[in-house]
């Protein structure tokens, strides 16, 4: 099963590009699914068909280019929090009510952060799963959001298994004395049952499919300076989660030809230096190119000749590249941790062991990364940063 994200800061392109990448692979034979996972929902727009909460098939019956199947869907977040954490949900708006809380309030208040993405990743794998789609096409939201989208399941799963283990513990102490002396909301076993399905089950299904060969993210940008800076740390917050990015896509590049319009000459000139620095920077990456069109590429055959042009001879759905992620090996004397961290600096970097995890920071992201058994009773001896991999060197304190 293929899946494949695509992100990058707004107005890039993304949305177009997820389309023309769907509709292509669908024209080559594929069962195809392109989902909008942005809450500014524009895929049907881009389309030019209407969409819903749940996926449409879509054809082009006039002409018979499509020979695959081809579905469309907008994911409802707010539909998708409702199905997987509405008892949890019931219970907190009543409980911030029983405070005071005025209702509106409250019901946004029970809701957890990132809580809407999370629940739209776990739509996304129910029809990656089911078995109807050769590939799944992801149009995430601008960078950050897809950010929160994709590192959610590995951030969120210990932090919501405390959350879990507390509620439990208190509602075990204040049951006995809330029964008596105030009439305070005390959960239900359907609240307990939604929280444990959430974070014990569903939450490790989505980490599963994030770090699945099958599943990459495709970075979309403009030769612009503060759209390229944006996706060279959206590279680097990726890999520090191991998500893998197999391309980029270099999107409305204008036609050497323009340099002959005074007006345009200079925007060439600079288009050709950054089309150069891009292939180094995100180097080994492979850069997919597309023009700048006449118009908005909107249609099913617009979007099919843009997914052939923007793919020429390899197929939309195929990995594009493969980069190594982190990895354990053993060396003499201890063990090394190698996690590639494609234009980190040393400088942004902060790595500290607590109990049986090394927690890594870059930005505002942290990771636990968990031990493994034969590491846990090794001391962090040195780490450094170089070439784009972190480098962490794990021995017992005798060897130092």
């Amino acid at each position: 099963m293929r899946v494949v994200l695509y992100t990058g800061k707004g107005g890039v392109g993304k949305t177009t590009t997820a389309a023309a990448t769907a509709v292509w692979a669908a024209a080559r034979g594929l069962r195809v699914l392109v989902a909008s996972a942005d809450a500014a929902h524009s895929l049907g727009d881009v389309l030019e068909e209407p969409l819903g909460a749940e996926p449409r098939r879509l054809a082009l019956a006039e002409s018979g280019t499509l020979s695959g199947v081809l579905a469309a869907v907008e994911v409802d977040a707010r539909a998708e929090v409702a199905r997987h954490w509405g008892a949890v949900g019931d219970y907190l708006g009543q409980l911030f009510r029983h405070q005071g809380i005025e209702e509106v309030m409250a019901d946004e208040l029970a809701l957890l952060p990132g809580l809407e993405e999370l629940t739209t990743l776990l739509a996304v794998d129910s029809w990656a799963s089911g078995g109807a789609y050769d590939l799944v096409v992801v149009d995430c939201a601008p960078t950050d959001s897809a950010l929160r989208l994709l590192t959610l399941p590995e951030a969120a799963h210990a932090a919501l298994r405390i959350l879990l283990k507390l509620q439990r513990a208190i509602t075990a102490m204040v049951t006995p004395l809330a029964r008596n002396l105030v009439a305070v909301p005390l959960p239900g076993p359907e609240v307990f049952r939604d929280a444990e399905a959430l974070i014990y089950r569903q939450l490790g299904r989505l980490r599963e499919r994030i770090s699945d060969p099958g599943t990459s993210v495709r970075l979309v940008l403009t030769p612009e300076r503060m759209v390229i800076d944006e996706s060279l740390r959206a590279r680097t917050d990726l890999a520090l989660f191991d998500v893998a990015v197999d391309a980029v896509v270099m999107n409305r590049l204008l036609p050497e030809e323009a340099a002959a319009e005074p007006f345009f000459a200079e925007w060439v000139r600079q288009q050709a230096a950054r089309r150069s620095e891009v292939a180094g920077l995100f180097s080994p990456l492979p850069i997919l190119e597309a023009p700048l069109q006449h118009d908005e590429v909107t249609s099913l055959e617009r979007l099919r000749a843009h997914g052939r042009d923007l793919f020429g001879d390899q197929a939309p759905e195929a990995l594009l590249s493969t980069e190594p992620g982190l990895e354990f090996k053993r060396e003499d004397p201890g063990y090394l941790l190698r996690l590639p961290l494609p234009n980190a600096r040393a400088e942004d970097l902060d790595v500290s062991r607590i109990g049986a995890q090394l927690v890594v920071r870059t930005g505002a992201l942290r990771r636990p990364i968990p031990l493994p058994r034969h590491l846990l009773g090794l001391d962090v001896s040195g780490a450094r940063c170089r070439d784009g991999i972190l480098e962490v060197h794990f021995q017992s304190i005798g060897d130092a």
